[in-house]
């Protein structure tokens, strides 16, 4: 009996210690289960981490490249402007006949320049811009220049100054093929303002 009994502790005590080795390990795997929650959030952190850097597509880097080279190519060279083609029928002509020179300016009805043309661009020197026939070369390059960029038919004269060259400069329009509708004078005269200058002692 003694025996059986010593058997029977022997038995009660290894199923102890059994389920005392069983106990254990299973508070193990739950030491196991945090460090696996441990390492995963790691990786998590090295894998966003990774994706940050990771490199851009090759299409999208050509695309800034050419924004690049784009830009550095604006900066280099000046924009320049780009002509809209319009059609001004009806403008204005402005004669400016001084004892020197003689200008003219083709415009529009609102004033924005069309055309003009001075005896110094047109090539003449000294006493030779204020002539009649400087006016008549200067008025014939203006014309030309507006008939073909702009289509101006008609035109309402303003003559300025007391040069040789404004009559020649308003028959040299109409022989260009500008209709003259209105001629007006714009000289400024004094009326008993201030003193004049006294006369030239040659």
């Amino acid at each position: 009996m003694s025996e059986e009994v010593k058997k029977e502790d022997s038995s009660e005590n290894n199923g102890a210690e059994k389920k005392a080795e069983n106990k254990e390990p299973k508070a193990a795997p739950t030491l196991k289960v945090e460090e696996k929650e441990e390492k995963d959030d790691k990786e998590g952190v090295e894998f966003s981490f990774d994706s940050s850097d990771e490199e851009l597509p090759e299409e999208i880097k050509q695309k800034l490249e050419k924004n690049k080279q784009a830009r550095a190519k604006k900066k280099l060279i000046k924009k320049k402007k780009k002509r809209v083609a319009r059609i001004v029928k009806v403008g204005r002509a402005y004669i400016q006949a001084t004892y020197n020179n003689t200008m003219i300016t083709l415009a529009d009805n609102n004033g924005d320049v069309i055309a003009w043309a001075s005896a110094g661009l047109a090539g003449f020197k000294g006493a030779k811009k204020a002539t009649p026939y400087a006016a008549q070369i200067i008025t014939k390059i203006a014309a030309q220049k507006a008939k073909e960029e702009y289509g101006l038919e008609e035109v309402s004269v303003f003559v300025s100054g007391v040069g040789t060259g404004r009559e020649a400069a308003i028959r040299a329009l109409n022989a260009n093929g500008l209709n003259v509708s209105s001629i007006k004078d714009t000289t400024p005269v004094p009326h008993n303002g201030c003193r004049p200058k006294k006369p030239r002692r040659v």
